[in-house]
């Protein structure tokens, strides 16, 4: 019976062994793969950008990087652009949007340079970006992104250290999955990219505005946890007319949780909902994206 139990111990263990050996094959193989992707350059040339003084681009300019590029939402680049906050997601890494004030990178940036890492996702050095959303803006016409770089650009400098940027293991591993945005220049098609209409409050001009739920709710926006966030992470709500989802609310109702952060049933947005940016969206941005989602097909909770 011993000679037994020790021939069975013998086999478990050595197939715990070669499950971690296997795992551990698996996560190197996918974290190298991730980090090739990040040494790649890109060959997108720089384009000649006028930076704007038009005080009516300005505005623009300023709406846009409050709202729908929020580069000044805290959770972002800050309302002065030395740097947003923190944000801690466990074994996936920690992300802090970089102070691009003057006195930050902003200084190191032409308007060129800042135009194609918008419209592409580059640093200026030509690799990728890591978890800035450019694969979600940059639809934005030319005038509209030449608008944002020139209201940036009227932003005073700050002296003020960026914080840290720290890419987990099993990032590495979910980006390489697409479950969730970190390497963003590879989700591009450099050579084709599709601009938005010019903003009517209309499910076509929603469509474009509705890729800024993506990275959250998933790309068929029905929500569900996000694939290895750490469990006291928010879990992001279905959007689309289901039961489960937005079949009950009226515009009213979707328009009062957007400019509030207070849900239907009076519950409170999470934080990480960027409640503060939405807020600042104009009338026909909202009636968009509305009729887009309710131009969805129903899916239930947690389709992703």
């Amino acid at each position: 019976m011993n000679r037994t139990l020790k021939k069975v111990l013998i086999g478990v263990g050595g197939l715990v062994g070669l499950v971690v050996v296997g795992g551990g094959v698996f996560a190197g193989f996918h974290a190298s793969r991730y980090n090739a992707s990040l040494d790649k350059v890109y060959s997108v040339a720089i384009p000649k950008i006028e930076r704007a003084t038009d005080p009516a681009v300005l505005e623009r300019g300023r709406h846009l990087s409050s709202s729908i590029a929020p580069c000044t939402f805290s959770d972002c680049h800050g309302a002065d652009l030395s740097g947003g906050k923190t944000i801690p997601i466990g074994p996936i890494g920690t992300f802090t949007g970089p102070n691009i004030s003057a006195a930050g990178l902003g200084a190191a940036y032409s308007d060129g340079e800042l135009f194609r890492l918008v419209r592409h996702g580059l640093k200026r050095d030509g690799r990728s970006l890591r978890f800035m959303p450019s694969h979600e803006i940059n639809w934005l016409p030319d005038t509209d992104i030449t608008a944002i770089v020139s209201y940036l650009r009227t932003l005073p400098p700050v002296q003020k250290a960026s914080g840290p940027m720290e890419i987990g293991l099993l990032g590495k591993i979910l980006d390489r999955f697409d479950a969730i945005p970190i390497d963003i220049a590879r989700r591009i098609e450099h050579d084709h990219i599709e601009l938005g209409p010019p903003p009517t409050p209309t499910a076509s001009y929603g469509k474009f505005l509705g890729k800024l739920c993506t990275g959250c709710h998933g790309s068929n926006l029905s929500g569900g946890p996000i694939p290895g966030a750490p469990p006291d992470m928010a879990v992001p709500l279905n959007l689309t007319p289901d039961a489960t989802g937005l079949k009950e609310y009226s515009y009213e109702d979707f328009e009062r949780t957007f400019t509030t952060g207070i849900r239907k049933n009076g519950k409170k947005l999470d934080p990480m909902m960027a409640a503060a940016a939405y807020a600042n969206w104009d009338e026909t941005e909202k009636k968009a994206l509305w009729a887009y989602l309710r131009s969805l097909p129903a899916r239930a909770f947690g389709g992703r």
